[in-house]
């Protein structure tokens, strides 16, 4: 155990907003030990930057973590050459290029389809009808796992994620966080003949063409699923959140002085959807003052992180004009999220400026409630917008369903 300063936590007032209390330890206690998670906690962005590329003290090698327990062993539990090693296998599939010239076309298709079939409806909840379908189209294509249908890969994605953050041990929870794992690989499996007859740039294809074993496949798209599909979902329904409660910020993107760009940009900065990183001590060493043993647990605080108010003035507040430069919603170090170009581009280039585009007078119908702490973002969006009637062919064409 550290030497921090113990702060205790209420487990549930945590889940349901962590801010308050992440604000005071950056005050107060920017290092702490929090029992109730068994870690030790980095909460300023400047030592959380500093710290994370540190892989020779806080290793993500983590063979008894939750995360690898749960998904397999993947590059974001390696460190080093073993990291590198997956993650230049992965590149291809993720790439700029590849994120321009194969997959923005078919995102573009993907949120196209989901707003023409809610156009005639006037009303619907972005999370579970808009945002959870897009992105886990999307990500059935980026990983190509064309065999799972969209819901299967929105719940096994949260179940993954819940088991890999119970630190509670909860074994409901455990139970149904393995056995979606257990699916994935049942899928992957299935899949794989048919890649390896038609090889494409999925990232099954592109981990296999490279050389690694199933196992080595599996958990890394286990990894990716849990983070690709979570994020976009819920920086999507979470961004339109932002824009249609700060109407005044929504107004600049219209006459032209800010960017939808510039809208992820300072949600994901306001409401990091992954809020934290967990690292192993690899060796007794001292940071920051505080002295750690080999094998504590300490967590980088990444939501925390993106509200330091050294760095962002009135940090609680969504604001397109600040400078979001110095947020890390996706990492610092040698982990950054392999997957941020293809994100940028589902939900700034494509979900939100044509979801805003296409339902004339968008707007919330009620409160939204956010929860989680290493994982963030709306339970529910509810909108309705005014509703656009489907006009018969002149032709007498029977209209198919969308």
């Amino acid at each position: 155990m550290s030497s921090a300063p113990t702060i205790h936590i209420d487990p549930a007032a945590f889940h349901a907003n962590p801010y308050p209390t992440l604000a005071q330890m950056r005050d107060k206690t920017p290092v702490c030990f929090v029992p109730e998670l068994g870690a030790t906690l980095f909460t300023r962005r400047d030592d959380v930057f500093r710290e994370e590329k540190r892989v020779d003290l806080f290793s993500s090698h983590q063979p008894n973590g939750l995360l690898t327990k749960v998904m397999g062993e993947n590059m974001m539990r390696k460190d080093g050459q073993a990291h590198m090693r997956e993650r230049k296998a992965l590149f291809p599939a993720l790439s700029p290029r590849t994120v321009r010239d194969v997959l923005a076309p078919l995102f573009k298709d993907i949120v196209q389809g989901h707003i023409d079939r809610l156009k005639e409806l006037g009303q619907c909840d972005l999370v579970t009808d808009f945002a959870m379908p897009v992105s886990a189209d999307a990500l059935r294509l980026m990983t190509g796992l064309t065999n799972m249908e969209a819901a299967e890969m929105d719940a096994a994605s949260q179940a993954m994620l819940d088991a890999a953050a119970n630190y509670q041990r909860d074994p409901k929870v455990d139970a149904l966080g393995y056995a979606y794992a257990e699916r994935v690989m049942e899928l992957i499996k299935r899949r794989l003949p048919e890649l390896r007859a038609a090889p494409d740039m999925s990232i099954i294809s592109v981990l296999d063409q490279a050389g690694l074993s199933v196992d080595e496949i599996a958990g890394n798209v286990r990894v990716i699923i849990g983070g690709g599909q979570n994020e976009p979902r819920d920086a999507i329904a979470g961004t339109v959140w932002a824009l249609l409660s700060h109407r005044d910020q929504y107004q600049m993107i219209l006459n032209g002085t800010a960017t939808w760009q510039n809208a992820f940009d300072e949600y994901v900065r306001l409401v990091a959807p992954i809020g934290m990183s967990p690292r192993r001590v690899a060796r007794a060493d001292t940071a920051c003052g505080v002295e750690f043993e080999q094998d504590d647990l300490i967590f980088f605080m990444f939501g925390s992180a993106c509200r330091d108010a050294a760095h962002f003035a009135d940090p609680d507040r969504f604001d397109l004009t600040r400078d979001t430069g110095p947020a890390i919603p996706f990492g610092a170090g040698p982990h950054f999220c392999a997957g941020a170009a293809a994100s940028r581009s589902l939900i700034a280039d494509h979900a939100l400026p044509m979801l805003f585009e296409q339902l004339p007078n968008l707007r919330l119908t009620s409160d939204v409630r956010f929860a989680g702490w290493a994982f963030r973002g709306p339970l529910t969006v509810p909108v309705r917008w005014d509703a656009q009637t489907r006009l018969p062919s002149t032709q007498n064409a029977p209209i198919s369903a969308a």
